[in-house]
């Protein structure tokens, strides 16, 4: 991702919600399975036309990490959002390393041991079920996600926890059976 593909809001608006653009997907897959010998391969976003893009919501904390971010490194619009050596592609190896550091900073041992959140992409499916537990329409959550409704709900309609309360105080407000005496009562 690079920093033209991230838009953020004015500091001083109301709305400090960011927008991410995403246009291809750059997974690590080793040099022997890529044409270039590179250990990156460029795709185009899965089940979508050549060169189409979704965009993302970015939380206001993340507005703020970017912003604070791009200022330090002093980044320019076609600057790598995160850089490797000499301005290039992060290696996953540091990614990995990085993410394992922060997971046993804030974690409680048995949480760290845990399969919770051990892979970074382990955050992708996190984020969705929170949005579906948050309430979020799932198509919504679908065209975030880059996923058909089918495939979300197939994926993640396990995961939808603790609405239950919630759901049924909604079913209330909006109305029971009329209430009617039953032939032969009474």
């Amino acid at each position: 991702m690079r920093v033209e593909d991230v838009t953020l809001p004015e500091p001083d608006a109301d709305d400090q919600w960011c927008e991410l653009l995403i246009h291809t997907a750059t997974p690590e897959v080793g040099k022997q399975w890529t044409d270039t010998g590179e250990i990156h391969e460029q795709r185009d976003l899965k089940g979508r036309a050549e060169g189409e893009t979704r965009t993302v919501p970015g939380h206001p904390a993340l507005t703020r990490i970017l912003r604070q971010h791009i200022a330090d490194e002093q980044l320019k619009p076609g600057d790598l959002l995160f850089q490797g050596e000499s301005g290039g592609v992060l290696a996953g190896s540091v990614i990995r390393r990085a993410w394992r550091s922060a997971r046993k900073a804030v974690l409680p041992p048995h949480v760290f041991v845990s399969p919770t959140g051990r892979r970074v992409y382990d955050n992708r499916n996190t984020r969705l079920t929170k949005w579906l537990n948050d309430g979020i329409p799932p198509a919504q959550v679908a065209e975030w996600a880059g996923n058909s409704v089918a495939v979300l709900l197939a994926t993640y309609a396990r995961c939808i926890d603790g609405q239950l309360p919630d759901l049924k105080r909604r079913l209330e407000v909006a109305g029971d059976l009329p209430e009617t005496e039953l032939p032969g009562a009474g």
